[in-house]
């Protein structure tokens, strides 16, 4: 999907679909089925799978204190592939240019560089666990919770001190507030199907099935 607005109208519509029913969520699935077939060699698998983990846990802590856990592994686990392909189809320019769009070029200029660098920031997180797991293989080192937690809080550290790092940078270059940006954006009809049948989706979920039977009667 080429068009950042409807790529996060989608998204917005698709989640909220399957945090509001069970059928929001199938639907938002079939959606991730039919329109994102590139996007199913998902970025950093460990990530995602680990997610997914957590996310049975808690919808197993769920159901043995007699909640529904089942319909919550379902709905996180639809807005989970969402937001992998929100992540994964997004552009380094997209969010500069869709914030000055929605927000104009102070606050919306300033939101979109904000999410940009955290996108940014997320992708070398990803990449620099990848390495310390190559390199704890390559040392024969056992890679268990204790790894994980040690690894996740080196990574941690890295980024505040990148982050703080990039704001002494912008000061330094006297940034305040604001910026200039010209946003583009380019729809084709696969994005403005894709958006439809999002808003599709979204309706599903917000009108109960039977309600369509009554307005067939």
């Amino acid at each position: 999907m080429q068009d950042a607005r409807i790529r996060l109208f989608a998204a917005c519509l698709l989640s909220a679909a399957a945090f509001i029913s069970i059928s929001g969520a199938v639907a938002a699935f079939i959606w991730w089925l039919a329109f994102t077939p590139r996007q199913r060699c998902i970025r950093h698998r460990m990530a995602v799978f680990a997610t997914f983990v957590l996310f049975c846990l808690v919808s197993l802590a769920i159901v043995l204190s007699g909640g529904d856990g089942l319909s919550y592994l379902i709905r996180m686990t639809a807005i989970l592939l969402v937001g992998t392909w929100l992540y994964a189809d997004s552009s380094p320019g997209d969010f500069p240019a869709l914030g000055t769009w929605l927000l104009g070029p102070k606050r919306g200029f300033e939101l979109g560089m904000i999410s940009g660098m955290a996108m940014q920031s997320a992708e070398g997180l990803g990449d620099d666990f990848a390495r310390i797991r190559i390199a704890s293989a390559q040392k024969q080192e056992p890679w268990g919770i204790r790894s994980v937690i040690s690894a996740s809080r080196v990574l941690i550290h890295d980024a505040l001190v990148r982050a703080d790092d990039m704001a002494e940078l912008l000061a330094v270059r006297g940034y305040r507030n604001g910026g200039t940006c010209c946003p583009r954006f380019s729809t084709t009809s696969f994005d403005i199907l894709a958006g439809a049948c999002a808003g599709a989706v979204f309706l599903v979920a917000w009108i109960p099935v039977s309600a369509f039977f009554i307005l067939y009667r």
